[in-house]
């Protein structure tokens, strides 16, 4: 009998012998030897990240990074960061013969006679707001959603250091080209390092190097651009990866998806062939950018000369606000004493003013956390509409900082819109303080009424447009139970933890210390959380079905295939089980938030007795003991001057009149068919049918087919 050279086509007594092994194979092998990489890259590689459209902000942050970091080595290859003037002599006509720094000399030598220079250099500014907005909209979304929770403290930390290094590196590279325009920021820079107290001229020469501008200032500012900033931001870029990959992504509520699991697609394939493509998205629209929009056009500006002004000149957004804030503060805060002028203007808008808010954010998961009282592990998110102040706070800050670009402009405003710069610079004061508190209340009532809206679509279902009528003749909207996904959504969020102040005596009866700062913490926690709606509960039966293959699952052998299922029963208000065990939707999901379906071969998620219909013989019951329970009521109800009536061919309303001699009592047989003797004439002398409950009266002219719309009659 033969043999096989490389795979074995048969069950005879050889052994097959192996191949000789690829060299991508032999050179896996060999580095797996020496480093290890097998286990770790075996278990990062099928590392499960959740899908939603909101985690795509972080990955354009990403790759916008990446985008800048491949243009910004292109650039550097042509970029000369000296401030030596020389004459230009360069492809730019109206420039020729004007002295003009090399620094500013190479980035029209970029623009103009390097191929494709200009795209790069477009790219690369286009990138850089791509960078920060994308950062900047991605925190946003970690603050609503609760993603900054423990144990992801210091990702948050991480993320805000990146925003704040990301601003400073849009500054340090928007200056370099040292064209009219960007030299104006740079003059405006070094009047907020001097308007620090103590050592604000001691930073100025530290930073400048000599009196401004100097010669310096280029160099040094290219030295941070290309190497500083960027080895911190790659740096914290590195942790931020770690501590995601450690702690897991966060996801959403939904079915099938707890605080212990992770449910989305593994690294490889899906979600690294995902993020290739995404990354190949962002490159395309940053080139589209770069090619067809033009942005930071330095030859129309002219290099930069300290006696002028560039007329109408703005900051970049991301450094608009608080140059806003110095337009509209009152000039009488500056003060003056012992001969020394402090420029509180300028020190508290620019330098005080950032500082503390960027403080704040730094610290605020903390302080979420000691108002909340909250030291549980997170990795489900919330909806904003879940937490009114936090969204609310969201709001006002945002409110904040649209105001104050809004005033950074106040210029251009005032001239583009015919006002008068007073009056846009006195409203914008008034605005400043009383904008964020209008946003905050406004945003917390509308996350109030929405949590009012959902937990009413999770007790008695969402609005289907269908009118039913009932027996006894009221009009009621049909509503139909939420899907999964949304009622998890909806009654998957941990209730809300009121805190209370301890006792003034312990139970030794020695007299409690309360400090302000409990007091505080106690005042602060009633603020956040006292007006929440608390979500209902939603009472859930689980299952899990163990199937094997191959072996048989035992106590020291787990089975190698585990679904568990869940199955979600009607939400109620303390979560008591409700009238009706059945599922109101009949979905099973498994661990991976799978539908499974009923009759696919898939183990049952229904144990046997646990969600039994009602008998056949019970909706007949209650009907007819419902039947004659109306045929009492309306007997009662029969001296009150106004009853329904049903002959079976629709709802009657009938009205008697005491005065008129002509109407008889009313009758009725066993049979539930009510009867009318009318003894004068001029009445319709058969009941005209009507659907609904309508006080109009048809006149004896009027008769009405018995199955037409009517009205009551007399």
């Amino acid at each position: 009998m033969s043999t096989t050279s490389k795979v074995a086509d048969t069950n005879g007594g050889t052994a097959a012998r192996s191949g000789k092994p690829s060299k991508v194979g032999a050179a896996a092998n060999w580095a797996d030897e020496r480093l290890g990489l097998a286990g770790l890259a075996k278990k990062n590689l099928r590392k499960v990240f959740p899908d939603h459209w909101s985690f795509m902000l972080g990955e354009i942050a990403l790759w916008s990074f990446v985008v800048l970091l491949v243009t910004g080595i292109f650039l550097t290859f042509w970029f000369n960061p000296s401030m030596t003037e020389i004459e230009y002599q360069g492809s730019y006509a109206p420039l020729r013969g004007s002295y003009i720094s090399e620094a500013f000399n190479s980035s029209l030598h970029i623009s103009f006679d390097v191929r494709g220079g200009l795209l790069l250099r477009q790219m690369h500014h286009w990138a850089a707001h791509l960078f920060i907005g994308s950062m900047l909209i991605h925190m946003m979304r970690v603050f609503l959603t609760g993603a900054y929770r423990k144990p992801r403290e210091i990702n948050w930390v991480i993320g805000v250091l990146l925003l704040t290094l990301g601003t400073l590196e849009g500054f340090t590279g928007y200056s370099l080209p040292d064209d009219l325009l960007s030299g104006t920021g740079v003059r405006a820079a070094d009047g907020f390092v001097k308007s620090i107290p103590v050592i604000g001229t001691y930073g100025s020469f530290l930073l400048f190097g000599d009196e401004f501008p100097g010669h310096s200032i280029i160099p040094r500012l290219y030295i941070i651009h290309v190497l500083l900033i960027p080895g911190l931001i790659l740096g914290l870029i590195a942790a931020h990866m770690l501590l995601l990959v450690y702690h897991k992504h966060t996801q959403w509520p939904g079915p099938g998806r707890t605080e212990q699991n992770v449910v989305g697609f593994p690294m490889l394939p899906v979600y690294a062939a995902k993020a290739g493509g995404f990354f190949f998205i962002v490159f395309g629209a940053t080139a589209l950018m770069g090619g067809l929009m033009t942005i930071n056009p330095i030859w129309m500006y002219g290099p930069y000369d300290p006696t002028k002004v560039t007329a109408g000149s703005q900051p970049d957004w991301y450094m608009g606000w608080p140059d806003g804030l110095l337009r509209i503060i009152p000039g009488w805060t500056e003060v003056s004493f012992w001969g020394v002028t402090l420029a509180l203007p300028v020190f508290l808008t620019v330098i005080l003013v950032p500082t503390l808010i960027i403080t704040f954010l730094i610290l605020y998961p903390f302080i979420d956390n000691w108002i909340s009282g909250d030291k549980r592990e997170h990795h489900l998110l919330q909806r904003p509409r879940d937490t009114p102040a936090r969204t609310g706070l969201m709001a006002a800050l945002v409110t904040f900082y649209v105001l104050a670009l809004f005033a950074g402009g106040n210029d251009i405003i005032a001239i583009r819109l015919d006002l008068s710069i007073n009056q846009i610079t006195y409203f914008l004061r008034a605005a400043i303080f009383l904008g964020p508190i209008l946003a905050f209340w406004i945003t917390k009532r509308w996350c109030i009424s929405l949590q009012r809206h959902a937990k009413e679509q999770a007790l008695h279902g969402y609005e289907t447009g269908i009118i039913e009528r009932s027996p006894e003749g009221a009009y009621s909207e049909r509503h139909l139970p939420l899907p999964d996904a949304k009622q998890a959504l909806i009654v998957g969020r941990e209730r809300d933890q009121l805190l209370e102040l301890e006792p003034a005596v312990d139970k030794n009866g020695v007299e409690r210390p309360h400090n302000r700062k409990e007091r505080l913490r106690l005042a602060l926690n009633r603020f956040w959380f006292a007006d929440n709606l608390q979500p209902p509960r939603l009472r859930s039966s689980r299952r899990r079905t163990t199937t094997t293959t191959g072996t048989t699952a035992t106590s020291s052998r787990p089975a190698r295939t585990t679904t568990t299922a869940t199955r979600w029963s009607r939400a109620t208000e303390d979560g008591r089980p409700p009238g009706r065990l059945s599922p109101p939707h009949g979905d099973v999901h498994d661990r991976t938030g799978a539908r499974i379906r009923r009759g696919s071969g898939r183990p049952s998620a229904f144990p046997r007795g646990a969600a039994r219909r009602p008998p056949w013989w019970l909706p007949p019951l209650v009907l007819v003991l419902l039947t004659r329970l109306a045929d009492a009521w309306m007997l009662v109800r029969l001296g009150a001057g106004q009853v329904a009536l049903d002959v079976g061919q629709g709802f009657y309303l009938v009205e008697p009149v005491p005065d008129d001699p002509g109407y008889a009592d009313l009758v009725t047989n066993w049979d539930g068919q009510w009867y009318r003797t009318i003894a004068e004439q001029g009445y319709p002398t058969e009941l005209p049918a009507t659907t609904g409950r309508s006080s109009r009266t048809p006149g004896p002219s009027s008769p009405r087919s018995p199955r037409s719309p009517g009205s009551s009659c007399r």
